[in-house]
């Protein structure tokens, strides 16, 4: 059965424009036609179409399934932007289908800021792909995607009850991320721009109770750090 997106559906029981358009231009659906909806916000509902307009599809619900299981733990992964657009897209893609709750794109030091120019328009795209690995994972809650957030303002604006972690390069003694995370904890886990956190910048996230981890011997691109941590803290607390 085809599945939908749309966060209001409670509210409006029709379907946004791009959905509509989608569901009647092009897999030509139409009256009476049963589909499925999530909202991201845990629940997937069964409708059947009423108008199959291409620009407000409208609908009625007949059923409403809730998520089974609440999660005991979240992940929000803060993380520093690449300048390829395809890279950053890939990994966000691929965290939601693994699990990810939110993910903040930072500027630090060494941030390249030249993916983001035009930063709204991107966010769009962002978070059209984030839809998309939502529908495609099965999933039913929707992550949360904000950025470009400035260094200093991400660290002191983060809840106290987080777990905070920070994976970095630099030469200390860091424990690997599957034995410093606590299981069932609500983590924010850091990972730097190509070139690594600036010392300084691990200074001061360790000043906020950040605690440093290793994600192993290999050297990491970026994205594929951000898709590991994420993928460890969720494999921590299956």
């Amino acid at each position: 059965m085809h599945l939908f997106y749309e966060p209001d559906i409670q509210q409006r029981l029709f379907l946004s424009e791009e959905e509509s358009r989608h569901a009647v231009k092009v897999l030509r659906l139409s009256t009476g036609d049963t589909l499925k909806i999530v909202d991201g916000k845990g629940f997937r509902y069964e409708a059947e179409i009423v108008d199959p307009n291409p620009k407000r599809c409208s609908v009625r619900i007949r059923s409403v399934e809730q998520e089974a299981t609440v999660r005991s733990f979240s992940i929000h992964l803060a993380i520093a932007p690449t300048k390829d657009l395809d890279r950053i897209e890939w990994m966000l893609e691929k965290c939601v289908e693994v699990g990810v709750d939110q993910v903040s794109f930072i500027r630090t030091r060494r941030t390249d800021e030249r993916y983001w120019k035009g930063k709204s328009i991107h966010l769009d795209r962002l978070e059209k792909i984030a839809v998309s690995a939502l529908k495609q994972s099965l999933k039913l809650t929707m992550p949360r995607v904000e950025g470009l957030i400035p260094w200093d303002a991400f660290l002191e604006n983060l809840p106290a009850d987080r777990q905070k972690l920070i994976a970095h390069l630099e030469n200390e003694d860091r424990q690997l991320l599957k034995y410093r995370a606590t299981p069932g904890g609500s983590y924010v886990i850091l990972i730097g721009p190509e070139g690594d956190f600036t010392t300084q910048e691990i200074a001061e996230a360790k000043e906020k109770g950040f605690l440093a981890v290793s994600l192993g011997e290999s050297r990491l691109r970026t994205e594929t750090a951000g898709l590991i941590a994420v993928h460890t803290l969720d494999l921590l607390n299956q």
